[in-house]
């Protein structure tokens, strides 16, 4: 109900009324005047009741009235009347009925009360509700209301005094409350008032208005009497304290801080007054040092101590002035700032240095705050860098106190000494109680540090500052600080700092980038968003810079000090928490050097004490220069303490030259002394959970890894995680640290380069605990979640990881040289995996990612280069797999980028990085090889890229990439990608590790080129458009079009590549290679050759086939002869490939024999080219040089080609051919003479099929008039060939004349000598040229052919061979180069036989020849010097097959025999001929013949002396006549002698018969001379007339030479008639007779051959009888020896005594005849002969034989006639 409501009037009267009336009845006695007024003071108050509507205010102004009994009643000092009358005036005040004057006189009566020490609490009461209820009370009424309170706060009632302070309290509350009031009504009001003068008049200060006037002086009289001095105010103050004056000063600064600022005066005061007062009284803890001075005063005068009470209350005002008036006191708070700075200070008691770590904290919280003393202090030159101070002093407090242990509080906490006891349990309370002391293991929360133990307490929530030992307002003397409540206390405040600047920060630069996004969204016209906060001004960037620079050096001092002590999981978070969120600060404002700092101290952290990590030493180094400087400034820290001993710790974090300056992170050689582990009682506090190998070179030995360094580990990946985007370079330090710690736990890499746990690579050195082990997964799932969150890095960020990854792997590798130790694989994984996860920019990350990959897969460490390769393949397969934006099928320039690094990893030399390649490659191929599409070329040059050191793994396979693009790729790649295709399979080809690729490759490319054969039109269209596009850019560049084979069409130089490449591998050094290839190669050219434009086939000819003959010939003629032992492993190589030359042998013949065939089958076609002759020429070439080769192999091969070629039918003229194939316009189709029929397409070709696809292609080359055919010929007539026959012919001389050349006179040794086969088949090879020259064929060509022909029969063969060339030495048969030999002779012996008259001279050449032939019966021809031994008198076994090989001229007698048989027949047809008597081919036969007969049994074969004979007798049938016939010509003249000798020779040769010749031999043979004799007798004799008398006359004696018995010098009994020739003797003497006794001479010649006959006849009677008579004469004197002689005299004898019966026989019958003869026929010559005979007849008397005798007197008888000369005109012979 409201004070002022009718019914609150109505009870107000009431009441008053009553007190009154109370008041008078109390009176009535004792006080009569009090009972008047109060009675009088009813009647006024009715009276005031019944006159005014307003009765409150009524009231008021009559309130002196109204109040003046209750006054009066008080004044009786009666308690039980002052009591009714306060409460009466309390009543009358809380319905402000009381007016000035009337307070006024209420303050007097309460002060007279007061002074009479009445109703003390009353009192308080009364001016509470006096000041509370109105605003009457002013100037010297309210001080001296105020004095009264003050007075009644000294008195001796503990209960007053404590009411008294409470009510001094809420009045001074109210006095600036009214003010405010005041200042709110008069707001608005331009009424400034003038600035304060100075301090002229402190009494009053007349602009105030009246409230602000009382607050003013009631605020001035504090400040006097805080400061000891007289009020000015307040007057009538007896007593006051200072502590109390503080603690006013305190809550008026804390309540009204608007006051201070909003006036002048207010301000002036704070500077002029309280600043001062608070200053001077600090200087006792200023000056005051530990230990200088004990005990404590109650006074409250200013001692030379430091005084708890005042302290902390000046320590609470001053964080007030802070607080709400640092903008007005900007200086004085540097003051301030620097003592509180100083407080902390080690020296000074340790009560002060709590409270002033909880100020510390105070200010702590406020980082706004924080961050205007850094815009006024440090950022201001010559100004004293508050900001940093404080910081920096906060670390040094934290260290101090490890360094010196409760210095001030020796009393545990256990035993608080008397009343301090409950201090130290307020302190404590809402912490951890304390369980035990003294470093020992406990569960408790603390720190560590060099057996310094310092538990740690909750002193207050995150974030605000809750005070304890500040809060002790009641406490007089220093509290007891309990051990670790400064720690924890500072601690929270470096927590707070760390926490409230990092966030205010961070808030700032999210407004300033979201007003950035606005502008820039405004930029384009977008609506920006609505930012709730202003943007920050923009110097904010500078002042943040400040701030973390001035505080980063003190805060990583600390926080790496208490990290290393800290023993509390919960505690090393905060910490970690910290120094992340600075990391990230600093990262966040691109503040290099403190990021990587605190970095730097998370890394260390992390690692194992003492872990020399080279990353964080160097990082170190280069920070400590940015550092020192900076803390150098340290040195204004009042500590007597360096800060050096923050650093000074091995596990610890910055340290260098100990720190003089902040130095670096491990601890190395801390200023010159190398510095210990962790101490025992340090280390001891920590759990181990992990034992493992250090990432080193040198082994070295095994490193712990703690519970707190998973921990800090575990912030290190979360920093990196989260604060990825700001890291920069510092992701060096944070990788480098995690790949050690990776190391150390024993993860290592798996697919796609996530880590796992594996098995410790160094055997059981690396020992993890059950927790950490737990643990390893999860780290190992961060790691992966790290990499992976790389995807929401911007581009720079993602480089400086990767920059970052780089360089770790560049040190991992150098880790790696010259040692197997199991390398770091962690940068080289991860480089995989954030590769992996940025797909979708891989562009802007792939050059220098796969840069260092490739760099890594060159590495020596096999496991290092296998992860290397791993990388590079695994992104190279994601890159082509992933879904790009584009598609890769329209980003060409992205498809080559990612396919590159493939092609790069060819360079790399290690067999194992060329495995990986090509698996890749084989992937690829299964995977996307459909759609690579313009990456084939990069992907064929991988394949292709192939060496001979590369091992047989490798290039297999390669090989199955090629396998498979061959299989299944060629229809989708591009065709001109098919020309690599090509040489690909050709490398694959010339590789010599694995023989079966090559032979393999070979098919490839025979698969590949019946790929061209099938898609033929496709190929060229597209190959076309290629080619129409290249040569229009060649145009625009003026630059020819480069290309092989130009300007051959596109689709034909494909072929030309294939046919050059196959023609490399025919020149391939292995001999299988070789032969697969040639065969491969023929076979192409056959089969598809018809897809070839004419001018094409120019190029096939000279450059392909030509070059490679040209190869082949070289290389078989450079040849090594040395023989290969075998063909590798166990395979026996055969005789005939025994050596590289006879390999190479086969080659060539493998390749002529090729050419050959092209040139035969494709005749037509290359007839038309116009260098076909010259094409020829050059064939012709190549066969003779092979057929000129040593080996017998290749010559044989070469003849063989060149009857191919000369067995080419002429093509005959369009009209003959079939119209089906004139109308495609296909050659005819030749047909092979020795391979059976062969079709112009190619083994199992469908010839139409093939030729129509020609026919098209070829027809769109015609069109583009590209290549021209030549006319055809004109109907009949034939293409002149005879050039090329001729060229073929002269080839052929030269190749016979080469090849029969018999060595020269000086070759010891023969350097070769042809073989049988190959002078065969060069013999046999002349039939069928001759067909073709035969039209001009010379005299000259058959001298040319004879000279060949003498000179291949003249070859003798080598003894080993022999055997094998005739089947038997006694066989008579002739070998197939002397058959050949007749064969030729027979074809030209034909061929003159129907030929025209001009031929028919050459029949006298072809007997010479053929004569020549028939010589070798008995004079085998010599080969040049050779000695050859002579087959048909060799022994068989005289020629062992082992021997040493000799040369064997061959059996030549069947060859003469059949020659000579030749010459018979011949000379049968050509007898009459002219030229054949005009050659005298009679005598040359005659003379020829005279050989074999005169040697007769000395010939080598006895059937050819038989021969020579039968063959004389013939030719002498058919050539006598004919010599008859032309006597009178004379061309036979010199014949006649030749006979005569030939007769002679044989009938008397001069070679005996064989021991063993039998009988029945004898007579057969004395048969064939008798048949000479007939032919005599018949053909000769008959005919004498037409014959030369000397030859007549030869042949007379030569019968009477045989008429007469010729014996053998040695014969046995049986024989002696036989041998004698009795048959032969007798047929000569019968002839002899017949001649002599013809009377029918009817010529001349007639009656010589009968004169000559006679001759002949008597002149060997003479000689018989002769030798008969000297016979007896001697056998009658000589004694025979024995029996055996007696025999053979008797049988002579008989022999003798036949003989000269027959003489005497013959005698008489001649006597008979010559007289019967007229005398006239008979010659005087004879008659002298006769008579000559009869004195030989009368010696032969005395003969013993009877016989003989008889004879004798008949040959005597008719000698009676001639006793006398019968009368005759005869004389002398001569008419």
């Amino acid at each position: 109900m409201s004070t002022s409501s009718p019914e609150a009037v109505k009870k107000l009267l009431e009441n008053m009324q009553t007190d009154l009336r109370s008041l008078s009845m109390e009176c009535k006695k004792k006080f009569p005047p009090v009972k008047e007024a109060a009675e009088s003071g009813i009647v006024k108050i009715k009276t005031i009741a019944a006159r005014n509507t307003d009765i409150l205010a009524a009231l008021k102004e009559n309130s002196s009235e109204v109040v003046q009994p209750f006054l009066m009643g008080c004044g009786t000092k009666e308690p039980k009347i002052t009591q009714l009358c306060l409460a009466a005036i309390q009543r009358l005040m809380s319905h402000e009925v009381v007016s000035e004057a009337a307070a006024g006189n209420i303050i007097n009566m309460l002060w007279q009360l007061m002074e009479n020490g009445l109703e003390e609490l009353k009192l308080l009461q009364t001016v509470l509700v006096l000041l509370t209820t109105n605003t009457v009370v002013h100037d010297e009424v309210l001080s001296k209301a105020i004095v009264l309170c003050f007075r009644l706060h000294f008195t001796k009632d503990n209960i007053t005094n404590n009411t008294a302070a409470a009510t001094v309290r809420q009045v001074v509350t109210v006095v600036f409350e009214r003010m405010v009031a005041e200042d709110e009504r008069f707001k608005g009001m331009a009424e400034e008032p003038p600035p304060v003068q100075g301090n002229s008049n402190r009494r009053s200060v007349s602009t105030l208005r009246p409230s602000a006037k009382d607050a003013y002086m009631l605020f001035q009289d504090l400040c006097q009497l805080v400061n000891a001095d007289a009020p000015y105010w307040l007057v009538g103050m007896t007593e006051m304290t200072r502590t109390f004056g503080l603690e006013l000063l305190e809550s008026v600064l804390n309540d009204f801080p608007g006051v201070f600022l909003q006036h002048q005066e207010f301000s002036f005061l704070l500077k002029e007054r309280v600043c001062p007062l608070v200053i001077k009284l600090f200087s006792p803890n200023i000056k005051f040092r530990q230990g200088s001075s004990g005990g404590s005063a109650a006074s409250p005068a200013p001692v030379e101590k430091p005084y708890f009470p005042i302290c902390m209350r000046l320590l609470r005002v001053v964080s007030v002035l802070i607080k709400h008036f640092y903008s007005l006191l900007v200086t004085e708070c540097e003051i301030f700032l620097s003592l509180l700075v100083k407080f902390l200070d080690g020296e000074k008691p340790q009560w002060l240095r709590a409270v002033a770590v909880e100020s510390v904290h105070r200010l702590c919280v406020q980082p706004h705050l924080l961050r205007s003393f850094c815009q006024s202090y440090d950022m201001k030159q010559h100004s004293t860098k508050v900001f940093r101070d404080i910081v920096n002093a906060l670390g040094s407090f934290i260290q101090s106190l490890f360094i010196v242990p409760s210095a001030g509080n020796p009393a545990s906490v256990n035993a608080v000494a008397g009343g301090s006891g409950s201090a130290a349990q307020t302190a404590v309370q809402g912490g951890q109680g304390v369980a035990g002391v003294g470093g020992g293991l406990t569960t408790q929360a603390a720190f560590e540090y060099r057996g310094t133990w310092i538990p740690l307490m909750t002193v207050s929530v995150q974030g605000s500052a809750k005070a304890t030992y500040l809060e002790m307002l009641d406490k007089v003397e220093p509290p007891s600080i309990p051990e670790g409540y400064a720690m924890s206390v500072a601690f929270s405040a470096l927590l707070d700092l760390v926490r409230g600047i990092t966030s205010m920060i961070e808030r700032e630069l999210s407004l300033e980038e979201e007003a950035a996004a606005a502008e820039a969204a405004t930029r384009e016209g977008l609506e920006a968003p609505a930012s709730e906060e202003s943007p920050p001004e923009p110097l904010a960037h500078q002042v943040w810079e400040e701030m973390v620079n001035a505080c980063w050096c003190g805060l990583l001092a600390a926080l790496s000090l208490l990290l290393d002590a800290s023993t509390d999981e919960s505690a090393t978070e905060s910490i970690l928490k910290a120094e992340l969120t600075m990391a990230s600060l600093c990262g966040r404002l691109s503040l290099v050097t403190p990021r990587d700092a605190f970095i730097t101290a998370i890394c260390k952290a992390s690692l194992p004490p003492h872990y020399a990590l080279t990353v964080l030493s160097s990082n170190a180094t280069t920070l400590s220069n940015k550092i020192n400087a900076r803390l150098s400034e340290l040195v204004c820290l009042p500590s007597t303490m360096d800060i050096r001993h923050f650093f000074n710790k091995t596990t610890g974090t910055l340290s260098s030259a100990a720190a003089s300056k902040l130095s670096h992170f491990s601890g190395y050689s801390i200023q010159g002394q190398n510095v210990q582990i962790i101490s025992p009682s340090s280390e001891s506090h920590q759990q181990v959970v992990a034992v493992g190998q250090p990432l080193t070179v040198q082994h070295q030995g095994t490193v712990v890894l703690t519970a707190k360094n998973i921990q800090c580990m575990r912030t290190l990946l979360n920093l990196a995680h989260c604060h990825g985007a700001v890291l920069g370079t510092s992701w060096q330090l944070v990788l480098a640290t995690l790949q050690h710690l990776v190391w150390i736990l024993g993860l290592k890499p798996g697919v796609g380069g996530v880590l796992k746990p594996g098995r410790a690579v160094e055997g059981p050195s690396t020992v993890l605990t059950t927790a950490v082990m737990t643990d390893l997964p999860v780290i190992s799932n961060i790691l992966s979640r790290l990499f992976e969150s790389s995807q929401y890095l911007d581009d720079v960020s993602l480089h400086h990881l990767i920059n970052a990854l780089c360089s770790l792997s560049m040190e991992a590798m150098e880790m790696a040289y010259g040692n197997n130790k199991e390398p770091s694989l962690f940068a080289v994984a991860k480089l995989l995996e954030t590769g992996l996860v940025n797909m979708d920019r891989i562009e802007i990350l792939w050059r220098p990612l796969t840069a260092h990959l490739l760099e890594v897969c060159q590495h020596p460490n096999a496991r290092m280069r296998e992860w290397g390769a791993e990388a590079v393949t695994s992104l190279i397969k994601a890159g082509l797999s992933y879904k790009h934006e584009p598609p890769l099928s329209q980003n060409q320039r992205l498809q080559l980028l990612l396919l590159n690094p493939l092609k790069e990893l060819s360079n790399v030399l290690h067999a194992d990085i060329r495995q990986k390649q090509l698996e890749c490659v084989l992937q690829i191929l299964q995977s996307q090889g459909d759609s690579l599409g313009p990456g084939w070329p990069l992907v064929l040059n991988v394949i292709g890229a192939i060496r001979n050191d590369q091992g047989e793994s490798l290039i297999r396979t390669a090989f199955q990439c090629l396998q498979l693009v061959v299989t299944d790729f060629l229809p989708t790649m591009p065709c001109t990608c098919l020309q690599i295709v090509v040489e690909v399979a050709g490398s694959f080809g010339l590789q010599n590790q694995e023989l079966n690729i090559s032979l393999t490759s070979i098919g490839l490319l025979w698969n590949i080129s019946d790929y061209f054969f099938q898609r033929g039109e496709a190929i060229t269209d597209e190959l076309e458009r290629e080619e129409a596009l290249l040569e229009k850019q060649a145009q625009e560049k003026g630059e020819p079009l480069n290309r092989p084979f130009h300007p051959a069409p596109p689709f034909d130089c494909l072929w030309l590549c294939l046919y050059a490449k196959l023609g490399e591998l025919c020149v391939d050094p292995r001999p299988a290679v070789r032969k697969s290839a040639g065969q491969t190669l023929f076979s192409t050219i056959a089969a598809h050759g018809t897809l070839l434009q004419q001018p094409t086939w120019h190029i096939v000819v000279w450059k392909v086939l030509f070059h490679l003959l040209d190869c082949v010939r070289k290389s078989s003629t450079t040849a090594d002869k040395e023989k290969i032992e075998s063909g590798g492993g166990n395979i026996l190589i055969h005789h005939s490939r025994d050596t590289a030359e006879k390999q190479w042998a086969e080659t060539w013949v493998l390749t002529l024999a090729g050419v050959a065939r092209i040139f035969n089958t494709r005749r037509y076609l290359l007839q038309q080219l116009g260098d076909f002759f010259k094409a020829w020429e050059v064939l012709l070439d190549h066969i003779q040089s092979a057929a000129l080769s040593k080996n017998n192999e290749v010559s044989l091969a070469a003849l063989k080609s060149f009857q191919e070629i000369l067995q080419i039918v002429t093509p005959v003229k369009d009209a003959d051919k079939s119209d089906a194939l004139a109308a495609m316009g296909v050659p005819p189709v030749l047909v092979d003479p020795l391979g059976g029929a062969t079709t112009a397409a190619g083994p199992g070709r469908p010839l139409l099929r093939s030729d129509s696809l020609a026919e098209r292609l070829a027809q769109r080359y015609m069109n583009s008039a590209q290549a021209q055919l030549p006319p055809p010929p004109a109907p009949g007539e034939e293409l002149d060939d005879s050039a090329l026959w001729w060229s073929a012919w002269n080839t052929w001389y030269r190749t016979g004349t080469e090849c029969t050349r018999p060595p020269p006179p000086g070759a010891d040794k023969p350097s070769f000598i042809p073989s049988q086969p190959f002078l065969t088949a060069l013999v046999q090879i002349f039939p069928a040229l001759y067909q073709h020259v035969k039209g001009g064929f010379s005299m000259e060509d058959l001298r040319k052919l004879g000279v060949i022909l003498h000179g291949a029969v003249s070859v003798p063969i080598s003894s080993d061979a022999s055997p094998f060339i005739l089947p038997s030495y006694t066989e008579a048969v002739l070998t197939s180069l002397q058959e050949a030999v007749l064969t030729a002779l027979d074809v030209l012996q034909k061929a003159i036989c129907v030929g025209p008259e001009t031929l028919q001279v050459m029949y006298p050449a072809i007997f010479e020849q053929l004569l020549l032939f028939v010589e070798f019966s008995c004079k085998p021809p010599q080969y040049g010097k050779l000695e050859t031994k002579h087959v048909a008198n060799a022994k068989y076994n005289q020629i062992q097959l082992f021997a040493p090989a000799e040369w064997v001229a061959l059996n030549y007698v069947p060859f003469a025999e059949r020659s000579l048989e030749v010459v018979v027949d011949l000379y049968h047809k050509t007898a009459c001929h002219k030229a054949v008597i005009n050659e005298k081919v009679l005598q040359n036969i005659i003379k020829t013949l005279r050989m074999p007969l005169g040697l007769k049994y000395a010939c080598p074969a006895e059937s050819t002396w038989k021969l020579a004979v039968s063959s004389l007798l013939k030719v002498l049938s058919i050539g006598l006549p004919v010599a008859r016939q032309h006597a009178s010509s004379g061309k036979f003249d010199t014949m006649w002698p030749e006979l005569a000798g030939a007769f002679e020779d044989f009938l008397f040769t001069k070679s005996t018969p064989p021991d063993n010749l039998s009988i029945q031999e004898f007579q057969k043979n004395e048969a064939i001379d008798v048949e000479v004799v007939q032919l005599i007798s018949t053909e000769i004799l008959p005919f004498a007339n037409f014959i030369p008398k000397e030859f007549v006359g030869q042949i007379m004696a030569m019968l009477n030479k045989g008429s007469i018995h010729s014996q053998s010098s040695s014969f046995t009994e049986a024989e002696i008639d036989v041998r004698m020739r009795e048959e032969f003797s007798k047929v000569c003497f019968e002839t002899l007779l017949q001649f002599s006794f013809s009377n029918k001479a009817t010529t001349p010649q007639e009656g010589y051959i009968s004169r000559m006959a006679l001759s002949v006849l008597l002149q060997r009677a003479q000689d018989v009888l002769r030798r008969y008579v000297e016979d007896e004469r001697l056998s009658g004197r000589c004694p025979l020896p024995s029996a055996q002689r007696m025999k053979l005299d008797c049988h002579l004898l008989r022999q003798q005594v036949t003989e000269i019966i027959f003489v005497l026989k013959a005698v008489s019958t001649l006597m008979d005849s010559l007289k019967k003869t007229q005398p006239e026929n008979v010659d005087s010559n004879t008659w002298a002969q006769v008579i000559a005979l009869y004195p030989t007849l009368v010696e032969c008397i005395t003969c013993s034989s009877s016989e003989v005798s008889s004879a004798l007197k008949e040959a005597l008888g008719p000698f009676k006639d001639f006793m006398q000369p019968p009368v005759s005109k005869v004389q002398n012979g001569e008419s």
